[in-house]
């Protein structure tokens, strides 16, 4: 893929604040690329420079390679939809959606071939002549994309547009999402601070963290291998042990936590003892049992005796906060199935967390 859409070392204050500090990054053409981060991390700011409603203060935005840092908003060929839908509401839905093309003076047959064309393609043909107080919130949010996307823009900008839905809407508008994304092949710029939703759709998504880009990878990348602590733990839940390494043994190193037994784990990063390093376990990758677990071939696992504070069960899964040596670690247990006669893990109990030393991932080392 070409180099589409780039940020280069890009910069943007608000007086003493600097919302986005020398960011530079590229989009291929047809991505579905996410911007990810808590807020106030200055992934919509990336957004407003874009779609031209901002102006960097310094760096330069290409597209297609072409300089559009200076262009006004009507002269780039970028559309944004935002969470709150933006309708007109005494228009129709045909009408919202041909609003666009109506305004720069396209032919009549033209303008109604992309209407009805797109009308059908988010499944909405028989809702064309309601207006958007008729609708319910997919609806409309499917309207205002549809609306976004009949003049063919280069890139289609998504502001958070499922912050408005309910749990169950948003879970169908993300397939609806993707759908459309591989339908009309339009590279997508999404921003959200909903890691599930990032996660779900984007081929390559953006971390970001006080106006910075922490990690720029594809989702089980960012996942599976953060690259800093804050990575690890806004992506998911994860358990952080702190200390350095004690010792290195071919592949593998064993960290020294302080008042916990020694952790073996993946020597990825080639370090030396005495090094400083955070470790990140996930919690789907710890196992708890009432029994220790059987010696595994080949290479010895990390066991260490708990006690279990805290049961949440959650349907697919139950969670379990242990404590072990002081430290306390949460642990995810799947239900693959049900087992009446099976003994259950309660509160209290006496247990053993274990994991493979594979299992962990090394982050912030010093």
């Amino acid at each position: 893929m070409s180099e589409f859409l780039v940020f280069d070392h890009v910069t943007k204050r608000f007086g003493a604040l600097t919302a986005v500090n020398d960011v530079s990054l590229t989009v291929n053409k047809g991505e579905f690329f996410s911007l990810l981060g808590p807020s106030g991390c200055g992934k919509t700011t990336l957004l407003r420079m874009l779609g031209g409603f901002e102006r960097p203060d310094s760096g330069r935005i290409y597209l297609e390679g072409r300089d559009i840092t200076d262009l006004p908003p009507n002269q780039r060929r970028i559309h944004t939809v935002f969470q709150n839908y933006a309708l007109f509401p005494t228009m129709t839905v045909w009408d919202n959606i041909a609003f666009s093309l109506k305004l720069a003076k396209k032919p009549k047959v033209e303008i109604e071939e992309r209407v009805d064309a797109i009308l059908e393609m988010i499944q909405l043909s028989d809702q064309a002549w309601k207006y958007p107080s008729q609708l319910s919130g997919g609806q409309k949010q499917r309207v205002a994309i549809a609306r976004a996307l009949v003049d063919r823009p280069q890139v289609l900008l998504l502001d958070e547009p499922l912050a408005a839905l309910d749990l169950k809407l948003r879970q169908h508008m993300l397939l609806e999402l993707d759908t459309i994304h591989d339908q009309v092949g339009i590279t997508f710029l999404y921003v959200t601070h909903d890691q599930g939703e990032a996660m779900s759709l984007s081929d390559r998504i953006a971390v970001i963290n006080k106006g910075t880009v922490e990690q720029l990878d594809g989702p089980a990348k960012i996942y599976e291998a953060p690259a800093s602590r804050f990575v690890a733990s806004f992506i998911g839940d994860t358990n952080f042990f702190s200390g350095e390494i004690a010792a290195v043994e071919g592949d593998y190193c064993y960290l020294a936590v302080e008042g916990f037994p020694q952790i073996k784990a993946f020597n990825d990063k080639s370090l030396k003892v005495g090094q400083k390093v955070d470790l990140s376990v996930r919690p789907e990758k710890i196992r708890v049992t009432l029994a220790p677990p059987l010696p595994e071939k080949g290479a010895s696992i990390n066991v260490f005796p708990s006690t279990v504070k805290d049961i949440v069960y959650q349907g697919v899964y139950t969670k379990y906060w242990i404590e072990s040596s002081g430290l306390r670690i949460a642990a995810l247990k799947p239900h693959s199935r049900f087992l009446l006669d099976q003994e259950p893990i309660t509160w209290n109990d006496d247990v053993f967390v274990w994991w493979h030393p594979d299992d962990g991932y090394m982050v912030e080392v010093q």
